[in-house]
């Protein structure tokens, strides 16, 4: 049965600033064939620019807008970035490897760096996350200007790499560096970056017994919420708000789940799911019906249809594009490993300590 969609214009509602993005994920593996050695992808606003891995050695642009606006000089000086970097990780995951008595097997490392920026203020959050087989590894805390072990063999890495010279290029990188890249890749792609597309919302459940899930998917760009009404008053009890999570096609998802205390049908009109994008004054108001729910079990009130679960996480992983591993990104990592003994004492070379290369 197809939902019920109604618009309707409402006053001003608080929506999270717009804020652009710069994402870079390198991944770089051992012992899996059937994956690139090492592959980097770029991502401006949670949409992939540009693809490269070592198979290729060369820059794969994601949209047709980027090859319009690059001339040759700037493939060809990604292509060499790359292929130093792949140089440097590949150094450092043989390092991990040895200090965990590791000789041989499959194992994943993963970087992950960029920025947010907020459109209006320009305020700057960077970040900079290093994993290994699916755990926190280091991460470079830009508040405390200082790199952080989040694991007791990461101790000698923080150590080196907590010097003046490493400190100051990671904060001109991320303070000048990186925002002047990103405006320059967002005023190029403006057009398709700055786009607005309205999802479709549909009324979802699993059981007669399980709470009622509100989902749109479709929508652009990411600032938007989701939220449930009774009476036409925004209401938080008994309800539970899923995250934002990327789709293939480069659009957005999410649910907000409302679980109810009984399925008193009399009461079900005055519920109303609203969906509201920024930037656009009328909102998607979706009527509590049981018959525009859609559910995976049928009963003589309920179609029978597919209840579809997405399987995008994104709050705890986010994809490392082409090569099709997980990494595992925790913004709030554990305390510092500092006074945890490294197995294996090991000096790291220049290069090994200096990862961020760019011409």
């Amino acid at each position: 049965m197809k939902a019920l969609f109604v618009l309707a214009l409402l006053g001003m509602r608080e929506v999270a600033a717009v804020t652009h993005s710069l994402t870079y994920i390198v991944t770089t593996v051992t012992g899996m064939k059937e994956f690139p050695e090492y592959s980097e992808v770029i991502n401006v606003d949670g949409q992939e620019f540009v693809y490269y891995n070592c198979s290729l050695r060369k820059i794969i642009p994601k949209n047709a807008w980027i090859e319009e606006n690059f001339d040759p000089d700037f493939w060809k000086l990604e292509t060499e970035r790359n292929i130093n970097n792949h140089q440097l990780i590949k150094g450092e995951i043989h390092t991990v490897m040895q200090r965990l008595n590791q000789s041989d097997g499959s194992h994943i490392y993963q970087w992950m760096y960029g920025i947010e920026m907020d459109d209006e203020t320009n305020k700057i959050d960077g970040f900079e996350i290093h994993a290994y087989d699916g755990n926190d590894y280091l991460y470079f805390d830009l508040k405390t200007e200082n790199f952080i072990a989040a694991a007791p063999q990461a101790v000698i890495t923080k150590n080196n790499r907590n010097n003046k010279a490493m400190i100051d290029y990671r904060k001109n990188i991320f303070a000048n560096f990186f925002p002047e890249l990103l405006k320059k890749y967002v005023n190029y792609g403006r057009s398709y970056l700055m786009r607005t597309e309205l999802p479709s919302v549909s009324l979802l459940r699993k059981t007669p017994s399980s709470p009622i899930s509100c989902h749109a998917t479709g929508f652009y760009p990411k600032e938007a919420e989701l939220f449930w009404r009774k009476d036409g008053e925004e209401i938080h009890e008994y309800v539970d708000k899923g995250e934002i999570l990327p789709n293939n096609d480069g659009t957005f998802q999410m649910s907000t789940d409302l679980r109810f205390l009984s399925d008193s049908y009399e009461e079900w009109p005055k519920y109303e799911c609203v969906f509201h994008l920024s930037g656009v004054k009328e909102d998607m108001i979706t009527k509590l019906d049981k018959i525009n729910i859609r559910t995976n079990k049928g009963t003589s009130e309920f179609p029978t249809t597919v209840f579809i679960i997405i399987a995008v996480v994104v709050g705890g992983f986010v994809a490392a594009g082409a090569a099709g591993v997980i990494f595992w990104k925790r913004r709030n990592t554990a305390p510092d490993s500092s006074s945890a003994e490294d197995p294996n004492p090991k000096k790291e070379s220049s290069e090994e300590q200096e990862m961020m290369i760019y011409n």
